[in-house]
């Protein structure tokens, strides 16, 4: 990094008051712990977005079962959810969530009981042939009975916080090899996370890569924005129309791309950055994590990512 850099690095910090720094950290070690924070606002990619919509006869449950009982009314068990395993998502017009839950009561459909709400349950002992309409349960019922042998993430369910779109609201880092470690903030209306919209276009994953090329378009194409994971989900979805979204706190990392080339194209060696790219948009500010238990916390995690995977499958 060259001297300008750093003395620009250098001024953002100055910008940084220190109840602002204290507000922020407390804000990311609450998310860390798996809890949430009300949304207020939405900073990129609302123009872009459309408030989420459920069918009027979906609901979610917060902390319970998905979907007016739908446990209930397909297999007649009722159930208890344990923690969300993983979440797969096709942009926000699909989004999966896989739980993980136990039956607390009720018996298993027969045949004589279908009905129009019945695919007919059964139980399966892994080995039978089992006639499916998809195949891909098979590797969600795998990641599941791996995750009661030995859980590689917090139990995570979701929080009450309402929502109107479908959101990401994004601990984004940057790490050295000396393991320091950055968090990228909006400056106003008050030093904050940023939050992002999804698009029906693009992944909601994709809300990370747009507030990069907001904050550094320069540095953008360097860099692979990876979204690690779900600290914490947050909805409602008592008033159909107006808290229908989901926000997911996320652990994004900017991670320098390690083929680097010249102006001609031509691969040049690389050589580890020991700071941030510098944000080219007054909007926002790296802000240095100092608080030794919240740098060692956030390190682990991006390490480890022992965290709700969320995939995306475009």
């Amino acid at each position: 990094m060259s001297g300008n850099q750093l003395c620009c690095q250098r001024h953002e910090e100055m910008e940084v008051t220190e109840e602002g720094r204290r507000q922020v950290e407390e804000q990311v070690e609450q998310l860390l712990a798996g809890q949430g924070s009300e949304v207020s606002g939405c900073d990129v990619g609302l123009d872009q977005s459309k408030p989420a919509t459920l069918r009027k006869n979906v609901t979610y449950i917060v902390c319970g079962v998905i979907f007016n009982d739908k446990v209930k009314e397909e297999a007649g068990f009722d159930c208890e959810p344990i923690t969300l395993l993983l979440i797969q998502e096709q942009g926000p017009q699909w989004i999966r969530f896989i739980f993980l839950a136990r039956v607390t009561g009720g018996n298993i459909k027969s045949l004589p009981a279908a009905d129009q709400e019945s695919l007919q349950a059964s139980w399966w002992d892994r080995q039978s042939v089992l006639p499916l309409r998809g195949r891909d349960i098979l590797r969600l019922i795998d990641c599941g009975l791996k995750y009661r042998q030995d859980p590689w993430h917090p139990v995570t369910l979701p929080v009450d916080l309402s929502c109107r779109h479908v959101l990401q609201r994004l601990v984004l880092v940057f790490t050295n090899s000396d393991e320091q470690i950055w968090i990228l903030l909006l400056k106003a209306p008050g030093l904050h996370l940023p939050t992002a919209a999804a698009v029906k276009t693009h992944a909601v994953t994709w809300a990370a890569n747009m507030v990069v090329q907001e904050a550094m378009p320069s540095a953008y194409h360097d860099h692979d924005v990876n979204t690690l994971g779900v600290f914490s989900l947050q909805h409602n979805g008592r008033q159909h129309g107006k808290t229908d979204g989901v926000c997911f706190n996320t652990l994004v990392a900017l991670v320098p791309d390690r083929v680097q080339r010249n102006e001609d194209g031509e691969k040049v060696a690389f050589i580890p950055a020991g700071q941030p790219p510098p944000v080219e948009n007054p909007r926002y500010v790296w802000l240095e994590v100092r608080k030794p238990t919240l740098r060692e916390k956030l390190l682990e995690k991006t390490k480890n990512t022992s965290i709700l995977p969320l995939h995306s499958l475009y």
